[in-house]
């Protein structure tokens, strides 16, 4: 005969029951694997409920879950009972719930935090923390981009809690700031071994246009383009390729940024150390125009030692013209030196110098007097401006174009083109100038004229106009005056027209104006010379001769003659 339970142990056993809690949904249980079957795992959670996980919520991404019948595990109890009477489970989501606590804590602390990269997403790619996803940017896993990141894949890393969201499920991580600490310690260390001055090897790592980086074992280090050689070097890549080895000095260490200055030019001699005494004043080299500026151009003269032909030392004619126009980059020049500062770091060359002032060249062969020949360059309301041997131009004024006709009118004769000769009247170094004369070329007809007679003289002229102010004459081709007041020593003959054109008559030169060119002539004048000679000659203090007999004798030695 079978036992039974009496009605008081069945009423004692549901007490018992009913006084056990059930736990709520919602919540992270612990349990018991005891079954393991088609890839899932039976976990009994007590109060006589189990429920199924699938395998691979107990897993890592990309690796095998660890997981054997007997173990205790932690899950989420989502719903106490489904359709078939069991729990539904998750391993997953107690991870999360596990993994939030635990990285809430990290953040506060400022802790690194172990994480897998899974997968990619826009902008960037997923992480798993244990059990929670983040986000990890692009830009935020290394210090430099990163084309292909697969290699960073699956494997278990530190990363760096940049921003979370427990209530939106957010959380941004990064790996560049450990290896940015990390770089930073190492840096630290490394910088903390050198010192200014110390000369060390480098590989280049990267090129610029202002220099390049050189890798010093760990840390980098800035080599100026400045500070590459003495001489310009225009770009790094001139003497410079990524992969290279180096060997620099540090020229400064800033402790505060941990920057490193690099210097390759400081192993070397400074070629301005004694440059006064191989390139002296007034000296004369041969250099290669490195660069053309709007001022000038550049002109190395050995490597390290470069100096400025300003661009008013380029050219004596050429004043207002860009250097481009007179030079070219890499052109070989003979310049001279004019001034050093070793100072600063200049010198002041000059390249017209060399070539020789033009005017001075001009005025040794040309001297004054010389007939040249040259073609119009430009006509102005001063006169003709004439290009002559050096490239250089030489001016005939108004004045300079005519004899008798005034320069306005003279100059209408005249086209820029064309092709004159003139004689070189003056060349004036200092001021760059240098007179010409197109009427000097048949002479001075004053002069010529002139040349024969001298003040007092009498001469013949012949009457060219009759005027009311007195008469127009000419002698020997050039033309005078004689005034009304000049016409005789009689007031009663001072009549212009007495006399006819074509009349000869004889006047005393009483001046002669080279300067203005004119010939000062009087008839009356001759009168009184001829009166005063005849009394020293006819006349004496004891003769007892009258003043007219005197005159009488004159005049008729004057007939007889």
């Amino acid at each position: 005969m079978s036992a039974s339970v009496s009605m008081e142990d069945f009423e004692a056993l549901l007490n018992e029951s009913f006084e056990l809690e059930t736990p709520d949904e919602g919540s992270v249980v612990k349990g018991t694997v005891i079954a393991i079957e088609a890839g899932q795992a039976i976990i009994d959670i007590g109060y006589k409920m189990e429920g199924r996980v699938d395998l691979k919520e107990f897993a890592m991404p990309g690796q095998p879950a660890e997981i054997e019948v007997g173990d205790t595990v932690e899950v989420f109890l989502e719903r106490v009972e489904n359709a078939r009477g069991e729990a539904v489970l998750s391993r997953e989501k107690a991870r999360r719930e596990e993994a939030w606590d635990r990285l809430e804590k990290a953040a506060e602390n400022e802790e690194q935090v172990e994480g897998v990269i899974f997968g990619r997403v826009k902008g960037g790619f997923t992480v798993d923390l244990g059990g929670a996803v983040a986000f990890l940017p692009g830009s935020q896993v290394d210090v430099r981009p990163v084309r292909d990141a697969s290699a960073l894949m699956h494997i278990a890393q530190p990363f760096q809690i940049l921003k979370m969201d427990r209530r939106r499920g957010n959380i941004v991580v990064s790996r560049r700031a450990i290896l940015e600490e990390s770089r930073a310690e190492q840096r630290a260390e490394i910088i903390g071994k050198l010192a200014e001055g110390d000369v060390v090897e480098g590989v280049v790592k990267n090129i610029t246009d202002y220099g390049a980086f050189v890798d010093l074992g760990g840390v980098d280090g800035l080599l100026h383009v400045t500070d590459m050689a003495w001489r310009r070097v225009n770009h790094p890549s001139e003497i410079l390729e990524i992969g290279q080895t180096v060997k620099v000095q540090v020229v400064k260490i800033n402790k505060d940024t941990q920057r490193i200055s690099l210097g390759m030019k400081q192993l070397e001699e400074d070629p301005w150390s004694n440059v006064e005494e191989r390139f002296p004043l007034e000296s004369v080299h041969k250099g290669r125009v490195t660069n053309i500026t709007d001022y000038g151009a550049f002109v190395e003269l050995e490597s390290g030692v470069e100096g400025l032909v300003h661009v008013s030392e380029m050219s004596w004619t050429k004043k207002n013209i860009h250097p481009g126009k007179i030079v070219s980059t890499s052109q070989e020049v003979e310049v001279m030196v004019l001034e050093i500062d070793s100072s600063r770091r200049r010198v002041s060359l000059g390249l017209k110098q060399t070539q020789g002032n033009p005017w001075d060249n001009f005025a040794a062969k040309y001297p004054a007097g010389t007939e040249v020949e040259g073609e119009i360059k430009n006509i102005t309301e001063f006169g003709l401006f004439v290009g002559l041997d050096g490239d250089i131009d030489g001016m005939v004024h108004l004045s300079d174009l005519d004899w008798d006709r005034s320069g306005d009118e003279a100059i209408q004769d005249y086209q820029k083109g064309d092709v004159v000769k003139a004689v070189v009247t003056d060349v004036d170094v200092d001021k760059e100038r240098i007179s010409l004369s197109i009427k000097a070329l048949d002479g001075d007809p004053f002069a010529d004229a002139t040349g024969g007679i001298k003040r007092g003289a009498v001469v013949t002229v012949e009457v060219t106009a009759i005027e009311d102010g007195g008469i127009e004459v000419t002698y020997d081709g050039m033309k005078a005056f004689i005034r009304r007041s000049d016409l005789s020593r009689d007031r009663a003959e001072q009549r212009p027209e007495r006399f006819s054109v074509g009349d000869k008559v004889d006047a005393r030169v009483t001046n002669i104006d080279k300067a203005n060119r004119r010939l000062g002539l009087s008839i009356k004048a001759r009168e009184i010379a001829e009166e005063k000679e005849a009394v020293e000659q006819y006349g004496s203090s004891d003769s007892g001769a009258s003043l007219g007999d005197i005159l009488g004798a004159a005049l008729k030695g004057g007939d007889d003659a």
